[in-house]
């Protein structure tokens, strides 16, 4: 039994570890005559390649997406998409410390467990590498959705640090190295950060993704939820710890006077929502409004301080983790929500037009 592939219509599977030659997706049920290109594709790998700044690991991989299969004379042909990138910045030795020990916060332990055998190197298949095989298929899931929707996402709480609402802007998230739409709340904290990152520690984060111009209707009663779907997804992405659709948590603190989204007359015939509390999703179908998600990131368990552990024979020890990691991995996760939250709505538009035509 394995559970390597996400989706339905659309689906993909992703292969590959942090240290092997390559990684990878395989991404099928893509539509015909798609225009796509690597170049396309790497635009949104670009965003979420490592060494980028002194905020993120330092390992230096290209990212450099290579289509082996699916794509003839620019575009799709219904068949199986196969997209690869080489590793070329592998330093296994890094490692070898802890090839015997488990390190605390990391899925050394639940690994060996579950396959009695674990790939130390940089955490095998559990390192966020993997991600960048989503963000390819990602990509891809952009191309179905097409040029009516639009999915961004920002970083917007760091530690307890969180955004000014008021100065949210869209167009600011790709000024700054945090993705993050204040950039104000930015420039606080880069200087936060830098602290951090020279103490060898780490910090979790807050990351909101938001999808504009999806139809009302698509989600389906009531295992096929567009909202249990996602959070599945958001879920997926390594240090997830928490995810929430629209007012989230807070709705709890809401009357439901407060929470319930009053509609009035609009146009066309269809109504017009006062609010969104919601996040764009009633009874697990769409409502037309932004699709609203925010999911939260755990600190980087790899830091230079020694935490308590055991190793493979049950010995006390303590663990130190070098090597090269993100002092806060929600900076590179807001490319993967922007992946994960497109591939969810392709698989879902698919879905509804099979059902609903």
């Amino acid at each position: 039994m394995s559970y390597n592939t996400f989706g339905r219509l659309f689906r993909f599977t992703t292969w590959g570890e942090s240290h092997g030659p390559a990684l990878g997706a395989t991404v099928d049920g893509v539509p015909p005559l798609l225009e796509i290109t690597e170049a396309e594709i790497q635009v949104y790998l670009d965003k979420r390649k490592p060494g980028q700044s002194k905020y993120t690991t330092q390992r230096r991989e290209p990212d450099a997406v290579k289509i082996l299969s699916g794509v003839f004379e620019g575009k799709t042909t219904g068949t199986p998409v196969q997209l690869m990138i080489e590793n070329t910045d592998q330093r296994s030795k890094d490692y070898g410390e802890i090839a015997q020990s488990f390190r605390p916060g990391h899925a050394d332990f639940t690994y060996m467990e579950k396959y009695g055998i674990r790939d130390y190197r940089g955490g095998g298949r559990s390192s966020a590498r993997e991600t960048a095989a989503r963000v390819a298929a990602g990509a891809l899931a952009r191309k179905v959705l097409g040029d009516g929707i639009t999915v961004r996402a920002s970083m917007v709480q760091m530690g307890s640090h969180k955004i000014d609402r008021s100065r949210f802007d869209w167009a600011e998230v790709d000024n700054n190295p945090f993705f993050c739409a204040d950039p104000v709340t930015a420039e606080a904290w880069a200087t936060e950060l830098d602290a951090i990152r020279k103490a060898g520690s780490s910090i979790g984060a807050i990351i909101e993704v938001v999808a504009e111009g999806v139809p009302a209707g698509w989600g389906a009663p009531v295992y096929g939820k567009l909202d249990a779907d996602l959070a599945t997804a958001l879920m997926s992405i390594n240090a997830a710890k928490g995810v929430e659709i629209g007012a989230g948590m807070e709705a709890a603190c809401l009357t439901g006077e407060e929470n319930a989204d009053e509609m009035i007359p609009g146009r066309d015939g269809q109504p017009e929502f006062q609010s969104n509390n919601a996040g764009g999703i009633l009874g697990g179908i769409s409502t037309g409004q932004p699709i609203v998600a925010r999911f939260a990131v755990k600190p980087t368990s790899s830091i230079l301080t020694p935490r308590k552990s055991v190793n493979i024979k049950g010995e006390a020890v303590d663990v130190v983790t070098k090597g090269r990691h993100d002092p806060c991995v929600g900076i590179r996760a807001v490319p993967i929500a922007e992946a994960m939250m497109a591939i969810v709505l392709a698989d879902h538009m698919m879905l509804h037009r099979a059902q609903c035509g």
